[in-house]
């Protein structure tokens, strides 16, 4: 089942995400595939549930898509549950991010790009792995998600205040997405 991609400035997205007790949890399977169903939906290569209103410590990855510029990310699909990540030693590297709740945005963002990272699957089945290049980006930008944090938060004060106006209009709903939405809750005055 498609779901609709919760917008910043919704407060879903600012909530640190509780673990999943995934072998008490016999809806797991069902809402894994429905966000691999949504973020496919949304043309998008990552999606953590808090992006679908759920503050629970899952994320989804497909960058298959990516291959031809960045070869790591060759038959990548991952389901991670409870994902820990360790950034390893490397140099920051600026690339550009985008994120389905921040529709029509683009911005370069400094991230490390080698990491290890430890998870359980959809089948309860343990894994770490050291991960690098572009993949260890997308798996960092989801699991940000899980604290609460957006990309935009790596963003200079800046250009966040050059942003202003584009930030507002994605709180506000006044922007054009291919892909059902929930904006942030209309404030009472």
């Amino acid at each position: 089942m498609k779901l609709p991609i919760y917008l910043y400035g919704h407060p879903v997205l600012r909530a640190e995400s509780a673990a999943v007790d995934a072998v008490n949890y016999p809806e797991l399977k069902q809402l894994i595939a429905d966000m691999f169903e949504t973020m496919y939906a949304s043309d998008g290569c990552g999606l953590a549930a808090p992006q679908i209103g759920r503050n629970e410590r899952i994320v989804v990855i497909d960058a298959d898509v990516l291959k031809d510029d960045h070869p790591e990310c060759a038959g990548r699909r991952m389901a991670l549950v409870n994902p820990v990540v360790e950034v390893l030693d490397g140099e920051e590297v600026c690339r550009p991010e985008g994120c389905l709740s921040l529709p029509g945005l683009s911005e370069n963002v400094n991230r490390v790009e080698h990491i290890r990272l430890t998870w359980t699957d959809e089948n309860m089945q343990s894994h770490t792995e050291e991960i690098g290049g572009f993949l260890a980006r997308i798996v960092q930008h989801e699991c940000d998600h899980l604290d609460g944090k957006l990309y935009m938060d790596h963003v200079s004060g800046t250009r966040r205040m050059l942003l202003r106006a584009k930030l507002r209009n994605i709180i506000e709903g006044k922007v054009r997405c291919d892909y059902p939405v929930r904006t942030a809750p209309k404030k009472r005055k």
